[in-house]
């Protein structure tokens, strides 16, 4: 039998007891917002001081290095296919704003794009395969930027998308304000509570506005039910407007009653568990009611995460912060 279906007999026959996030060794300390699961082995990481990381023994041991002439970037988001090829996307103003990609492991790093607007700022990418996928940036005269590729981020293309509210953007804090489902499913959170949505891969937006404040997080169980996090990243512990949730695949989005006890900057669903995780950075919090009702279970530092399935998932913060996600 293999893993995953051992996982979910698991999850049926055996009560979960706990939840936990166990810390491993990064070698490093800059500040980790981007992380990407290839398995339960290869898992990358990105952050600070051009920094990347990769490990392929599922995190026993990590190497840190750096991207030649990058040393001053931040590296928000990182999405990997294997243990050889992955695509960093930078942030910062005009041409802070880069996508990198590798095909050797980083030895070597080609810039595929360079933000060529002076107040272009790029916040997420995502990708629906190895070859399909999108990046989002901040509005450039009014609208928000949306590029996408199909040669798995070698070239990349504009798309139109609505005009944006006044100082609204997008948040670069766990590369989850913009989340990827099935084939052509794109949604995309903002700073107004505004969620995008387009079913044919970018091309056509709607908008719709939820009960919350600044999105940070999205993710979504189907093209139906998903669940947006957020809240005001100043006040760690502020509970209010953190939390909205759509069934109709962001028409309409609502606020349960219970909520996760803080801000919190990326969501996740464990297929396996049919559980929900939240994090940020006053914890994490687990809900196994679709989104009803939220227990914490951590109050470590972490930005954002990464899963496949529960026996696979990775949380990076703060200082290097790595930890691996394991039940008892």
């Amino acid at each position: 039998m293999n893993k995953a279906l051992w996982t979910v007999v698991l999850s049926v026959l055996c009560p979960v007891k706990a939840q936990l996030w166990t810390a491993q060794t990064s070698d490093t300390t800059s500040s980790l917002r981007g992380v990407s699961v290839v398995s339960a082995k290869i898992v990358w990481a990105s952050g600070t001081k051009g920094t990347y990381l990769l490990t392929t023994d599922g995190g026993l041991k990590w190497t840190p290095a750096t991207v030649p002439g990058a040393a001053d970037l931040d590296f928000r988001a990182v999405h990997a296919f294997s243990d050889k090829t992955a695509v960093l996307l930078s942030i910062g103003s005009g041409e802070k704003s880069r996508v990198y990609k590798t095909k050797d492991g980083g030895a070597k790093w080609d810039v595929t794009f360079t933000n060529p607007d002076p107040t272009g700022f790029f916040d997420a990418l995502a990708f629906w395969d190895a070859t399909h996928g999108i990046l989002l940036g901040d509005p450039v005269n009014g609208h928000f930027v949306v590029m996408t590729t199909d040669d798995g981020g070698d070239t990349w293309k504009h798309e139109k998308t609505p005009q944006a509210e006044p100082k609204e953007g997008a948040f670069a804090a766990s590369n989850s304000c913009l989340i990827v489902l099935g084939t052509h499913e794109v949604w995309f959170g903002t700073s107004g509570g505004r969620v995008f949505h387009s079913s044919d891969g970018g091309k056509k937006w709607s908008v719709a506005k939820a009960p919350m404040g600044g999105i940070f997080s999205l993710a979504f169980l189907n093209p139906l039910f998903g669940i947006a996090v957020g809240g005001d990243y100043t006040k760690p512990a502020d509970a209010s407007h953190n939390i909205a949730i759509t069934t109709d695949g962001g028409k309409k989005w609502s606020a349960p009653e219970n909520g996760p006890p803080g801000y919190r900057s990326a969501v996740a669903y464990l297929p396996d568990l049919k559980m929900w995780i939240a994090t940020g950075t006053s914890g994490s919090d687990v809900s196994t009611d679709k989104g009803k009702t939220w227990k914490s279970f951590d109050k470590g530092n972490y930005n954002a995460m990464s899963f496949i399935l529960s026996y696979a998932g990775w949380a990076v913060g703060p200082k290097g912060a790595i930890a691996r996600f394991t039940v008892e």
